[in-house]
């Protein structure tokens, strides 16, 4: 079998891309996994294996590892290069694609994102203490030139959607192959009953834009459903109206409920991916999302969704509007969530794999 190593960048959570990560250990077993900082207690055992960098040691790794990322070069810089594997798989979304490898060992990078902190700050700011967001912002310019450095040690990349590739492109003028993330398919079913209840499902956090969903359902005869929780939470809740229902986080069972009896999923946020809204359609669920970046990929227009040209009160009015008077087939819409399965994520990612280790060459 190949012989695998995969840097990620942080393991603090059991996130959308530590999911990737659990599902390339478990088609390579024996693979070695490097990082940075790790919480082994949110992770399954597959993951606990993770071998944590020198960070680790400081106080508020785990907790704060955002302060540690003008760090986070050093502590891939100080590591030896890769020399016991075939292929290095770099699962990227900050700075992990900067691990080294011994000469002559093909480097794959499954790009999440060209760093969000260096390339969209205003994206990610409120993540930083509001008195150092200026200086961090000044900062990112050194990090940019870094993260297009480092760039040039990857031989392969692979992006999570074409709007990511479209970002590698102009952050690192390369091409990339897309796979998509794996979608758990086989749990996010639909169900029996279909409610009248819309659904918004991600942070509260200003590029989610929250804020725009709860306005667009003020003053309409619409119901809104929000799951998630994040630093603009205050704001969003004192512009909601009666018809907006807060429940925070649920837990995975709750959550599916909800996609399966949900009119539709709101999610007008410019994402990379968007796993929930993949999530909403295996249940069946259409989705109301923006026609940029994941959306793009997920939502099939007026087939199993709706798209929508920007980011406003009243477009997303007139796409609720549609929702409830256009009723689209559920089962076409769980045909299409199933281009984003496990299976199809494993033969993806390891087809990439398997030609690095065979000789596939620089791209």
């Amino acid at each position: 079998m190949t012989r695998l190593a995969i840097a990620h960048d942080w393991m603090v959570g059991w996130t959308g891309s530590e999911r990737c990560v659990d599902e390339l250990v478990r088609a390579y077993p024996t693979a070695r996994v490097l990082t940075t900082v790790v919480r082994r207690e949110v992770l399954p055992a597959t993951l606990h294996r993770a071998e944590p960098s020198f960070l680790q040691r400081l106080p508020g790794a785990t907790s704060h590892h955002e302060w540690l990322l003008p760090l986070m070069p050093l502590a891939w810089r100080t590591r030896r290069p890769v020399r016991d594997a075939d292929v290095v798989l770099s699962s990227s979304h900050a700075c992990s694609k900067a691990v080294r490898a011994e000469p002559g060992i093909p480097h794959v990078c499954y790009c999440y994102t060209p760093m969000r902190y260096a390339w969209r700050f205003a994206d990610e700011q409120a993540r930083f203490p509001r008195g150092l967001r200026t200086a961090s912002r000044a900062s990112m310019v050194g990090f940019r030139a870094w993260d297009r450095r480092t760039a040039r040690r990857v031989d392969r990349f692979v992006a999570i959607s074409t709007g990511i590739r479209e970002w590698i492109r102009r952050a690192y003028g390369r091409s990339a192959d897309v796979v998509a993330p794996p979608v758990r398919t086989d749990f996010f079913t639909p169900g029996d009953t279909r409610g009248d209840a819309f659904l918004y499902v991600g942070r509260l956090v200003g590029y989610k834009r929250p804020d725009l969903v709860v306005d667009a359902f003020r003053g309409t005869p619409y119901r809104l459903d929000v799951v998630g929780a994040g630093n603009v939470a205050p704001e969003v809740r004192a512009r909601a109206g009666g018809n907006v229902r807060f429940l925070g986080h649920v837990d995975e069972e709750e959550l599916r409920t909800l996609m399966r009896r949900a009119r539709a999923l709101v999610h007008p946020a410019d994402e990379d991916f968007g796993i929930a809204m993949a999530e909403a359609q295996a249940c069946g669920t259409p989705v109301i999302g923006l026609a940029r970046g994941g959306a793009r990929d997920i939502v099939r227009d007026g087939r199993t969704g709706w798209l929508i040209e920007d980011q406003r009160v009243e477009t997303i009015r007139r796409a609720l509007r549609r929702a409830a008077d256009e009723p689209l087939d559920p089962d076409e819409i769980r045909r299409n969530a199933l281009r984003f399965s496990t299976a199809a994520f494993r033969e993806g990612i390891t087809e990439v794999i398997e030609e690095a280790a065979h000789g596939g060459g620089r791209r």
